[in-house]
């Protein structure tokens, strides 16, 4: 019996289906947290101890966006593992989903480091 483009398109259809399924239920049970948001001092008001402790703040959520960040990566290795069939489209489609997740976090940390070293330069001015 041969396979007709209609019936292999249904059957990759319904891979992909599962595939997404599958991924859905990995995905829950390995959860990235995401590193919760700091509050900076303000640079102009805040005492030294208020500014050691934001810089405390932020070398702490640097070490949770580095644990996220590797967490997703492997979140994405095991989703991709559990797939028996990934479709090159969609393995290509997951991969530029976990790089924009990737670049996101990296981003939202180089933000904060570069708001804690602007607060540091203004407490520095105005206590000189």
């Amino acid at each position: 019996m041969l396979i007709t483009e209609e019936a292999e398109t249904m059957t990759r259809l319904i891979q992909m289906i599962g595939g997404i399924l599958l991924l859905t239920m990995a995905q829950s049970g390995l959860a990235c947290d995401y590193p919760e948001r700091i509050n900076i001092p303000n640079g102009t008001t805040a005492s030294i101890d208020e500014m050691r402790a934001g810089m405390k703040d932020v070398e702490k959520f640097k070490a949770a966006m580095q644990a996220y960040l590797t967490c997703i990566v492997e979140e994405e290795k095991a989703a991709r593992a559990a797939i028996d069939d990934l479709a090159p489209e969609i393995e290509q489609q997951r991969e530029e989903m976990l790089t924009k997740k990737y670049n996101a976090a990296v981003e939202d940390e180089e933000r904060l480091v570069a708001a804690i070293n602007a607060e540091i330069r203004a407490y520095k001015e105005s206590n000189e």
